[in-house]
């Protein structure tokens, strides 16, 4: 069962620091957290474009460069991924955030390559998403306040890796070095919290 995204809306509007453009565009194929999102991010003081697909994300920025994105990292025709290359070919000086419910140290260092200014895990809220687009270079991030479990991060792994082996038990299992019905008992359980 898939974990329910949190955006947080009731803040103040804030200009985003040192900004003096402040579009923002929203590339995610989970519309009822997009519209939130974007709703939550109006209320901070950006101008919201929301795409819902890699092409959308890329025609999104070939028609107008945004000063600022949010890119889920999995989307239905591909990778976020593109969409963060396009947007840092077109406007270097753009910071994207990529968004992700199966983070791995691989994928994240990939996005940071590709110009990603940083890298966060589902559910995000506003606030975490503000707080990490208005960063400066080298500034650490503030803690979560209900960071995933080691359980829960165990789980997502596991799915990440059953999802790469096209929903294989028998593959994923291979490649996880893990007996096939325990594998099977942990897919049939719901997410740990």
């Amino acid at each position: 069962m898939a974990q329910t995204n949190s955006v947080t809306s009731d803040a103040a509007p804030t200009q985003p620091r040192g900004a003096v453009e402040n579009t923002l565009l929203i590339v995610d194929d989970d519309r009822p957290f997009s519209s939130r999102l974007a709703r939550a991010m109006e209320g901070r003081g950006y101008e919201v474009r929301v795409a819902e697909s890699v092409a959308e994300g890329v025609a999104a920025i070939e028609a107008l460069a945004p000063a600022f994105a949010v890119i889920d990292m999995r989307l239905a025709d591909g990778s976020g991924l593109d969409v963060i290359a396009t947007l840092k070919e077109k406007r270097p000086e753009a910071r994207g955030v990529i968004l992700t419910g199966y983070g791995n140290i691989a994928t994240a260092v990939t996005a940071v390559k590709l110009g990603a200014f940083d890298y966060l895990a589902k559910p995000a809220d506003a606030d975490e998403i503000h707080a990490a687009l208005m960063a400066e270079a080298g500034e650490r991030a503030i803690p979560p306040e209900n960071p995933m479990s080691a359980d829960r991060v165990r789980w997502e792994h596991i799915q990440r890796v059953y999802e790469l082996c096209g929903r294989n038990v028998s593959e994923t299992a291979r490649r996880l070095n893990m007996h096939r019905r325990t594998l099977q008992r942990i897919l049939a359980k719901r997410a740990p919290r």
